[in-house]
């Protein structure tokens, strides 16, 4: 059958495999498969596929070049994956692969080319990450040509990803309690002022985010994304995430992994400033459920107070995603279970957060060595009986070999 149902499905459209079976000119069976979603546009593919067919338009594995089939795969990929994903896989094939294998053909490609681009990468004053995405994104493309039967092979399988060479690795920044409280109170001196000397509770707007960073860890989109209605009690849901773009409007869309999606119960000094908030709130006339608990605070603008802040205060200046380390440096200092941060953090696998932050567990080893300190197998008597029997053999051994050596 030409068409036949995958699993999948975007935006309520099943996925659909349309396979051509042909014969080439050396008189060989073969097969040509497209992905398209939706019956119609399967419908619709098949039709083109016959028509090149029968034109001998057909574009072969012996004459797609990178790029063509950059083009198609990224086409689908936007049906698989977030906006944000998508734009970052162009920047990183029009950046570090394109420029080297875009008219390459890709049945042609290598072992030897793929660790002669490698070696270029490394070259580069790029970091770890960046050429790690590079080779995975390149990696998982060809892995598509394979499954499309455009080549038999991918070339990258004998070759490994690049590797952390560093003896240090960086040290991570976040804020202590000490130094968080005194970030915080320089932030609530501000928005009071604003507040007090313009009318101007849009500072109000800061001051809770930082906080809701600190105490939840949340990741910044997901902050973005809060609406009163996602509080219930003292719990608040995370079921969205808002991705800010300076064209075409802010994109609400589903947080990053279905863990995610989760319910976190709210410390109370939290609680206190969130209710404080939304009193401040409740006084717009246009008030309701879905607004923003941060309302019209900007990736920009949130970065530049951040900043002034921590020198107007004289502390180290530290990302807005560290706010998020800060979070775990608190439970991890403190011995809270591996697992339940995993579950705050929203993590697909608890492996992602201990690799990330299993430094921060200090005072675990200093633990173990007191448990192991505290065992006793055999009583203070036994201990100090064991070791005068062997103070009084060893003597005795010393005097037995004294007076052999008087005798002699």
């Amino acid at each position: 059958m030409p068409i036949y149902k995958a699993n999948g499905k975007k935006d309520g459209l099943q996925k659909y495999k349309v396979r051509i079976n042909y014969i080439s000119d050396s008189g060989e069976s073969k097969q040509l498969t497209r992905i398209a979603y939706g019956i119609d546009s399967a419908k619709d593919l098949e039709r083109q596929l016959n028509q090149e067919l029968k034109n001998n338009e057909i574009i072969l594995a012996k004459k797609m070049t990178v790029q063509e089939l950059f083009n198609e795969y990224i086409e689908i990929k936007k049906f698989e994956v977030k906006e944000l994903s998508i734009v970052k896989n162009i920047n990183d094939f029009n950046y570090y692969i394109l420029p080297i294998f875009k008219n390459h053909y890709i049945d042609k490609i290598t072992a030897k080319m793929l660790i002669d681009w490698k070696i270029e990468l490394e070259k580069k004053n790029l970091s770890l990450n960046t050429k790690r995405n590079a080779f995975v994104e390149f990696k998982a493309m060809l892995n598509y040509a394979v499954k499309m039967e455009y080549i038999l092979k991918n070339p990258f399988t004998p070759i490994c990803n690049f590797k952390d060479n560093s003896i240090i690795k960086p040290k991570m920044n976040y804020y202590t309690p000490k130094e968080f409280k005194k970030f915080i109170k320089k932030a609530k001196k501000i928005a009071k002022e604003r507040e007090k000397h313009f009318n101007d509770m849009s500072e109000w707007n800061y001051y809770v985010f930082f906080n809701i960073a600190f105490f939840t860890g949340l990741r910044k989109g997901e902050i973005h994304a809060l609406k009163w209605s996602d509080i219930d009690g003292s719990y608040l849901t995370v079921s969205r995430s808002v991705t800010q773009r300076l064209k075409g409007g802010d994109r609400e869309t589903a947080p990053k992994s279905k863990t995610s999606i989760r319910a976190l119960q709210i410390p109370l000094p939290l609680l206190r400033i969130l209710n404080k908030h939304r009193k401040r709130q409740k006084r717009l006339h246009n008030f309701t459920n879905d607004f923003r608990i941060c309302n019209g605070v900007r990736d920009t603008s949130i970065k530049r107070k951040n900043d002034d802040i921590a020198k107007a205060i004289g502390i180290k200046r530290i990302r807005i995603h560290d706010f998020r380390h800060s979070h775990v440096s608190v439970l991890a200092n403190e011995g809270i279970n591996i697992q339940e941060i995993a579950r705050r953090l929203g993590h697909s696998r608890v492996e992602i957060t201990w690799n990330t932050y299993s430094h921060l567990y200090p005072r675990e080893e200093e633990r173990a060595v007191k448990i192991l300190n505290k065992l006793s197998f055999i009583s203070l008597h036994d201990f100090y009986t064991f070791y005068l029997n062997l103070l009084i053999n060893r003597i005795k051994s010393i005097l037995y070999k004294t007076n052999i050596n008087a005798d002699k």
